[in-house]
């Protein structure tokens, strides 16, 4: 097998700790998710997912490492620790996470405060049954879109020269895959709310047409 189809130790130290942090997710979404429907537990394991790698990975609030933190104050280069080992690993696909980025580090500090928080608060309205759920959802989806795009279309207008798409696990595995969740499901979602909204709406229509 060629040195490019290798998976070196931090690769795999970095894919075990995402694992990890999906079979918690899992595992907190089917807990939460007890008595529902497929599609609500699946929005749960994915919202547990989602928290967990804001707050844990990218969190400027926790002293031991996470991205927004070492980039405040200083680079992840720089740095020392399981979380800055990780985005080294991840910065191999993507040099911008590795040195100080404006653009990166600014979606981030969105991507934590914004984004982790609302998908605590909409695990709670799931859960709770609550009647702004989609409303909720709707806008955590909207800002998960806009982080990717606002990482990739600046990078893709200058001609990509930070990406290094060599290697198959650096281009399919760290920028396709890990990226690509962050699409498809808000997306997905997305879609879903588009889906109970209008069978609200259809609900309502259809009681007053039979009160008139």
């Amino acid at each position: 097998m060629g040195a490019e189809w290798e998976l070196g130790a931090e690769a795999g130290g970095s894919l075990l700790l995402c694992a990890a942090l999906l079979a918690a997710g899992c595992a907190l979404g089917l807990r939460l998710g007890r008595g529902r429907g497929v599609a609500d537990r699946g929005a749960l394991i994915w919202l547990c997912y989602d928290a967990l790698v804001h707050f844990t990975l990218r969190s400027p609030f926790q002293r031991e490492g996470p991205f927004v933190y070492l980039s405040l104050v200083g680079n992840v280069a720089n740095s020392d620790g399981l979380i800055a080992s990780l985005w080294k690993e991840y910065g191999k696909a993507d040099a911008r996470w590795v040195y100080f980025d404006p653009t990166i580090v600014s979606v981030e500090i969105l991507t934590v405060a914004l984004d982790g928080s609302l998908a605590l608060f909409l695990i709670y309205a799931i859960v709770k049954e609550k009647h702004y759920r989609h409303f909720l959802q709707i806008t955590l989806c909207v800002c998960e879109l806009y982080g990717c795009w606002m990482t990739f279309l600046p990078e893709w207008l200058t001609r990509s020269p930070n990406l290094n798409t060599s290697n198959w696990l650096y281009c399919w595995v760290y920028l396709v895959f890990f990226n690509g969740v962050w699409v498809l499901i808000p997306g997905l979602l997305l879609w879903q709310s588009w889906v109970e909204l209008k069978k609200m709406h259809q609900k309502e229509t259809s009681s007053v047409k039979k009160f008139q």
